[in-house]
């Protein structure tokens, strides 16, 4: 039970490395808080974790619209007194390619750009901006945010996502070195390829698979391991740890 009481807001916790990490936080004692703007998906897993015995709200959101989060922020603290962790998880990728392209910069129309930055940036900055007054107060929290290795190294096809990525490791860091006085954690986790529905359609293309295999440990990571890890930092296994960006990628930035 290492978040036994703990509030957990998870975004995009309605399916892949969200929900994972809501089922297992869940498990380990937390009160989780379901942000995710698929509310099939998001009811979906708050009755998982309830028929579980164990305690999760589901919040219907876009956490690209301020008033979205507010309005969670709100409802949280109206039945729950507090925040402990927030886990900036949710984003788009490819399984949105239908609605945002994703290419290269010259490629990408300004509308799409915007969008992506918006719900993959900007919804961390939004959360957090509402949240950090709540655990500064209480001189206690904990934020986790989920960036990628595209964040961390050059990979095309995709240069919305990769800026919103980058941008959230450099979050992380001015955070982190921000809020250490108010006892409030901050770190990222940068995972590499998971097998969750974002790149699901990407997967079935065999050159491409192939390339997302292309690390040490020869396969793509499962959505239970980025669960594992966020639990790792979201605990007090972690509480010297702040600033931190960690690789979760099979050992694929060590090549």
């Amino acid at each position: 039970m290492k978040l036994k009481d703990k509030v957990a807001i998870i975004t995009g916790a309605g399916s892949g490395q969200g929900a994972a990490s809501a089922r297992l936080f869940a498990s380990e004692g937390a009160k989780v808080v379901i942000v995710e703007w698929n509310e099939e998906n998001g009811k979906k897993v708050e009755e998982e974790i309830s028929q579980a015995g164990q305690e999760a709200l589901f919040i219907k959101t876009d956490i690209s619209k301020e008033e979205d989060v507010v309005a969670v922020v709100q409802q949280v603290m109206d039945k729950y007194g507090g925040i402990d962790i927030l886990f900036n998880n949710a984003s788009v990728g490819f399984s949105e390619r239908n609605k945002y392209k994703m290419a290269a910069i010259q490629d990408t129309p300004l509308e799409d750009w915007n969008n992506i930055i918006g719900i993959n940036l900007n919804g961390a900055y939004l959360l957090c901006r509402h949240i950090l007054p709540i655990m500064i107060k209480q001189n206690s929290g904990n934020i986790i945010n989920n960036s990628s290795m595209n964040g961390l190294v050059g990979v095309t096809g995709a240069d919305a996502y990769t800026a919103a990525k980058g941008g959230i490791v450099s979050l992380t860091r001015v955070m982190a070195v921000d809020n250490g006085k108010h006892n409030i954690r901050v770190n990222c986790i940068c995972p590499g390829a998971i097998d969750t529905p974002m790149i699901a359609e990407v997967l079935e293309d065999r050159n491409i698979s192939e390339n997302f295999n292309g690390n040490p440990l020869g396969r793509v990571g499962k959505p239970e391991e980025i669960a594992t890890a966020a639990l790792f930092l979201a605990s007090d296994d972690s509480s010297f740890i702040t600033g931190l960006i960690m690789p979760v990628d099979g050992g694929w930035g060590a090549l």
